[in-house]
Order: C-alpha cells, then structure tokens, then sequence
C-alpha cells in the first residue's frame, strides 16, 4: 500500500438508529476500514456525540463529521468539541463544519443574512482557536474575546468544510485543510470542484496541504441496479447522471476510481436506507478498501 493511496470510508447515514452505531463503528473497525463518517442533519442524531460514541467503541479507526452546520453552535463551544475528541483520539478525529441547510435554519432562528460572511469568520476562528492561539475577533457574526482553549489539541488537528458553489469552494480552499464533496457528484463535476478548491489554495496566507473527501453512492448484492436506482430517486438525481458505484466489490472499486482520478483522497462510499450497515461496513473493509490501496 503507498502512502499516497486513498483513504476508504462509509457513511453512518443518521437515518440509521443511533444506538446501532457502536456495533458498525466495531464491524468496521474490525475489518480495517479507514475511515467512518456521520453527519449532523436536523433533527436527527447530533453530529460530535455520535462521533464520540464510534470513536470510542473502535481502536483505530478514523471517524469523520460531514458536517456540522456552523450557524448552530457558537465557534467557542466548537472548538472545545473538536479539541476534547482529538486529544482523547488523537489522529482519528475528522470535523467538518458548513453553512448548514438554510431552510432548517430558519426553523431554529438561526439563518443568517451572508451564510458566506458566516463562514469564513467561522473558519478563521476556529482554525485559530485549534492552533492553541489566543483569540480577539468582532465580525459581523463571530464575536470573541480574548478567547483561548485551556486544552488545545494537535495544530495539526483537521478542520474541513463542506462546499458546493464556486465561491464557497474557493474558500474552503483557502481556509479549511480539506472539503466535503456531498453525494450527488459526478466525477466531472468533481473535477471543477477540485479546481475551484485550489484557487482558494493559492491565495491562502497559510500554505497547507489539502484533502477532498467526497461521498458516492454505493450498493451491492443482488439487488444492487434496483437500489441504486431508488437511491438517485430518493436524493432527486437525474436518472441519467453519473453520482453511483454499484455490484461486486470488482465493479464498485472500478467505479470509485473514476472519483479519485478526478481529484478525491477520501472516498466515502453512502449505502442504502435499508441496508445491514455491519455487513456493508465488512464489504467495504475486506473486499473493496484492498482493491483502491494497490
């Protein structure tokens, strides 16, 4: 396996119940898949609790957040979240933040006039705050006053951000230390994600290297086309467009590779609604994950 390979992971849909999640988070764990990611949509499982609980029944696994909806949380608490879960796992802890769903934010009073003007204080004083910095910032809607963590987490520590049009790419990359490409993205469209990324990149006043997580939808088994098919129905995808990978591990390892020639290190392959999450975790882990490190 070279070192440059790409990182395998499956999403922990929230859909699924929460308590199922300790068992996947071991079935995954036990068959060396990289990475588990779940996510914070409203008003289902919360995005960092349900990472401590994967975290925490797993030994090495990696658990990933894509994403939680900045608007939600003050950037303080935040950043205390993500520095007490990278300290007691250190290396294993991925968090993205974003402009979260803006119809779901209005239902809880917290939409905002400028998501973008949101966002980039939230990154800027996040990202500050996780270096162990001493923090004073008055933004249109951050606001911190000499604020610092008492237990700051490895500078390393990652904080990505979700993005879909091209300004919000542009920051991310400039930013974020990596982006969260969301399902429902062809390897084309990947492909001028990843474009708009590095021009943030290039304009950032801290170089740092940068990681393009990207989910697919993914199915196996007998089954495979027709869930697959329901899957575009349900996520309002063309019928025709290119957003899937799906049969035997063979065909699925061939498909995500079209993704990762357009740019993505971190695949994260989405099953169905209805699938066995341990099962499909095991698949991914023993059967596909060793085909994408060759």
């Amino acid at each position: 396996m070279s070192d440059d390979s790409p990182r395998v992971g499956c999403v922990y849909l929230p859909q699924f119940a929460p308590e199922r999640l300790a068992s996947v988070a071991r079935a995954a764990d036990d068959a060396g898949l990289d990475e588990l990611w779940v996510w914070e949509d409203c008003f289902l499982s919360g995005g960092i609790s349900t990472a401590a609980i994967a975290l925490s029944h797993s030994e090495r696994l990696t658990v990933g957040v894509g994403v939680i909806p900045a608007p939600m949380r003050n950037v303080a608490v935040t950043a205390m979240e993500i520095a007490t879960l990278a300290r007691c796992f250190p290396g294993r802890v991925r968090i993205g933040v974003g402009h979260g769903v803006q119809d779901w934010m209005a239902l809880i009073g917290a939409k905002v006039e400028s998501p973008m003007t949101l966002l980039r204080e939230y990154l800027t004083c996040l990202t500050a705050l996780l270096r162990g910095e001493r923090v004073t910032f008055h933004g249109r809607y951050v606001s911190l006053n000499d604020v610092a963590l008492d237990w700051p987490p490895d500078p390393r520590t990652e904080v990505l951000a979700a993005g879909v049009g091209p300004k919000t790419l542009r920051l991310t990359g400039e930013l974020a230390t990596g982006t969260v490409i969301t399902q429902g993205t062809s390897p084309n469209e990947l492909r001028d994600a990843v474009a708009q990324v590095r021009a943030g990149e290039a304009v950032s006043s801290r170089p740092h290297a940068h990681s393009m997580v990207t989910y697919v939808l993914c199915a196996t088994g007998r089954d495979a086309r027709r869930e697959m098919d329901s899957e575009y129905e349900r996520w309002n995808l063309d019928p025709t467009g290119d957003f899937g990978v799906y049969g035997d591990a063979q065909a699925i390892a061939a498909g995500t590779r079209r993704w990762i020639e357009s740019g993505a290190d971190t695949m994260v392959l989405q099953p169905p609604l209805h699938t066995d999450v341990e099962q499909f975790v095991a698949f991914l882990g023993r059967e596909v994950q060793p085909l994408l490190k060759g």
